[in-house]
């Protein structure tokens, strides 16, 4: 049985195609990809991100396991800041990329990805040595994503946080549409300016607002945007995504994660598989490609050779760029050919198709 978000039935009546993603069943689109990523590039769109999963860590030991967990340095967070991080196993293969919360002295939230809700939080307990106070409150917290240049006129209508100095990466608590308790976050998968509203479902109504965003945002062209178009919005932006351009056959300094492994932080798991790593150098690459001939659209899982016919690589996330009308993905790459501007070719259905390597974004807004 597939589980459902707080806002399933706005998706039937939106008339959304619903499919299983991560255990959830959840829209993929609404009006048609390409329709949902313009309208985020140039007007505003509204995801329901619900599945994602929601940890909270509190007590005097929080701070200790984040950083035994995560790669990136929870120290230098204060309260309102968030951090982007990942976990690793021992060997320093990826458990889950995701974000970090400080709300206060000593209570963080964790947001990590819908399908792997299950194993990160066993894997956390497991290494929960200090027994810090943790709680899984995933399937209490409702997550809307208000992605695009206008999500700031929009969102300013219905609450009375000043949320344009709200910066990057860090946020406030505050009503919306009359709902408190919501942290009004600065962060999105899109590359546009936008905000993340975690949602506390056991004293606000998500209903409520979702309802009001539509009806405020309706003059500035907000569009209910679905899992199809979040995919190739944050690929324009060459954002990775857990299960296929990280995974736990990959490690963090491969996957151009590297300056987020502060590796002179502190002890932490996978650090000194990751120190050997840095010290021997890497084999290969997570690198961008852009496809030299129209109409040609990369996927997960093709292969990459050089000039010679060598395989090189393989692709792990592609896709025909809507704001580019180009095929672009990433895929790793043998060391010594990552290098941007080289030319590969893309074992494309029956063809081999030339590709230049480039470091992301594909897309980069004019103004």
């Amino acid at each position: 049985m597939l589980k459902r978000t707080p806002f399933y039935s706005e998706h039937e009546k939106m008339s959304a195609k619903l499919i299983d993603f991560g255990g959830f069943e959840m829209p993929v689109q609404y009006a048609g990809i390409k329709q949902e990523h313009m309208a985020v590039r140039e007007n505003a769109g509204l995801f329901d991100v619900s599945h994602m999963g929601e940890f909270y860590f509190k007590g005097p030991e929080a701070l200790n396991l984040i950083q035994k967990i995560t790669i990136n340095d929870a120290s230098l967070l204060v309260p309102g800041k968030a951090q982007y991080t990942a976990m690793c196993y021992e060997d320093g293969g990826i458990v889950d990329d995701l974000l970090i919360y400080m709300l206060d002295e000593t209570s963080y939230m964790l947001v990590v990805n819908a399908s792997n809700i299950e194993k990160d939080w066993e894997w956390i307990v497991s290494q929960n040595t200090m027994n810090a106070t943790i709680e899984n409150r995933s399937d209490e917290i409702a997550l809307l994503a208000l992605q695009g240049p206008k999500a700031v006129e929009i969102l300013q209508k219905l609450t009375n946080t000043n949320v344009s100095e709200i910066k990057f990466y860090t946020f406030e608590k505050g009503t919306v549409a009359g709902e408190p308790g919501v942290i009004i976050s600065a962060t999105g998968y899109t590359g546009e300016k936008g905000f993340e509203l975690y949602i506390d479902t056991t004293i606000s109504d998500p209903i409520k607002i979702w309802s009001q965003l539509f009806e405020h945002g309706e003059d500035f062209g907000l569009e209910p945007v679905g899992l199809g178009a979040r995919d190739t919005l944050r690929l324009e932006m060459g954002y990775a995504l857990y299960g296929n351009d990280i995974t736990s056959d990959t490690n963090p300094l491969e996957a151009g994660m590297g300056w987020l492994t502060k590796l002179d932080k502190g002890d932490f798991i996978g650090k000194e598989a990751l120190l050997n790593q840095k010290e021997k150098g890497l084999d290969r690459k997570l690198m961008g490609f852009v496809v030299s001939e129209p109409r040609n659209v990369p996927r997960s899982g093709y292969e990459i050779y050089d000039e010679k016919d060598n395989k090189i690589g393989f692709v792990t996330s592609g896709t025909q760029s809507v704001s580019l009308n180009k095929g672009i993905g990433m895929g790793y790459i043998s060391a010594d050919k990552a290098v941007p501007d080289n030319v590969v070719n893309i074992q494309i259905r029956k063809k081999k198709v030339e590709a230049v390597l480039t470091r992301p974004p594909f897309y980069k807004k004019k103004s």
